[in-house]
């Protein structure tokens, strides 16, 4: 029973956590005070093809996740449930919650946006069922090339921002924001909503998080 009961916290913490990266993505979409690195490249991609921005989110995520073969990364559930779950919780939100006019209200929703962010960071990042698949692509090139996990970040990072800006996302202090407090409150939340271990005994299965991996969508 108590093993069951650990499981059952642990997927409803990755399930819970998946579905708050989507709407607080929305959020800082609505705020238009900039987004994280992966969805600038994302909107943009979305503005170029007519897609959803949870559609490609989707796409984009499905597509680092074949890149993970010669990696040699292997996907837990919470890797493909990324993929499926935060565009469609994404594209829900954005069609009940409208654009912000006024700045109070940009600022407001910009800032629920990049603490809901890391809420949703440490709710999915405690429930232990492995990567995303772009955290997975940045410790898979960390793997085969030596760089540090820091360096490697920065580099694609840098690379989706830039690329999704000339595509026309939107980059802002929201996004210069998330970038310096995403880290602080995810180790905050990763905290608050650690798993305790197993039973002793126990058959449950958990995959570790890669070292230095932090969610995006």
């Amino acid at each position: 029973m108590a093993t069951r009961g650990h499981l059952t916290r642990r997927l409803v913490q990755l399930y819970a956590g998946l579905a708050l990266y989507g709407a607080s993505s929305a959020l800082l979409v609505r705020s238009g005070l900039g987004l994280e690195p992966w969805n600038v490249l994302h909107q943009g991609l979305a503005e170029r093809t007519g897609l959803s921005i949870g559609v490609v989110l989707t796409i984009v995520g499905a597509a680092v996740l074949l890149a993970w073969i010669p990696l040699r990364q292997r996907p837990g559930l919470g890797t493909i449930s990324n993929v499926l779950v935060i565009g469609m919780a994404m594209d829900a939100t954005l069609a009940v919650v409208p654009d912000a006019h006024g700045w109070p209200l940009r600022v407001t929703e910009m800032a629920a946006g990049i603490v809901l962010n890391g809420a949703a960071t440490g709710l999915y990042i405690a429930a232990r069922f492995g990567p995303g698949p772009r955290d997975g692509l940045m410790t898979g090139l960390h793997q085969l090339t030596g760089v540090s996990i820091r360096l490697v970040r920065t580099g694609i990072e840098l690379t989706v921002v830039a690329t999704g800006f000339a595509l026309g996302g939107t980059v802002g202090v929201g996004t210069l924001l998330y970038a310096l407090s995403i880290g602080p409150l995810a180790q905050v939340f990763l905290r608050l909503f650690a798993v305790p271990a197993a039973p002793v005994g126990s058959t449950v299965v958990a995959t570790g998080q890669p070292e230095g991996a932090i969610l995006r969508p």
